[in-house]
């Protein structure tokens, strides 16, 4: 079987610890803890501190990376259009700079796999470069999980 991963990234318009961007870090173990218990969840980066926003996604210290991995497209989805992730979605623009490149993607994983950050930024580079492929797509693009061959008895 396979697992959804998935990886999004954004600029702040200021760093972590900046008042300015208060109102999105007060929100981060809400939306976790949400996250962790939704249905279909299986695991999200994050580091000693509960989220991911001190793990470097690239040389750019304001760049913040989030992944995690789901059992389908729908748990994912059903999570990412909730209405509770859905307000901070909306209210990106408060804190993040407009990305003129998808800044998301996802791509299936075997059971178990625990993507690294790099191998999200390779995905995420893919999927700016040629969109939508089994290597990585979003929503509106899927691609069916791989099959996992079986072995004539």
């Amino acid at each position: 079987m396979a697992q959804l991963a998935q990886i999004n990234i954004g600029r702040l318009m200021a760093p972590v610890d900046d008042p300015r961007i208060a109102e999105f870090v007060a929100q981060l173990d809400e939306v976790n803890a949400l996250a962790e218990q939704s249905a279909g969840f299986v695991w999200r980066l994050k580091s000693d501190s509960g989220n991911a926003t001190d793990i470097a996604y690239s040389e750019d210290p304001i760049v913040i990376v989030n992944m995690s991995v789901w059992e389908s497209i729908e748990s994912l989805k059903a999570f990412t259009y909730g209405p509770r992730h859905l307000n901070v979605f909306r209210d990106r623009q408060k804190w993040f700079e407009r990305m003129l490149l998808p800044h998301y993607c996802l791509w299936w994983v075997p059971d178990g796999h625990v993507p690294s950050v790099k191998e999200g930024r390779e995905r995420l580079e893919h999927y700016q470069k040629y969109g939508a492929t089994p290597q990585a797509f979003w929503f509106s693009q899927c691609f069916l999980a791989p099959q996992r061959e079986t072995v004539p008895a």
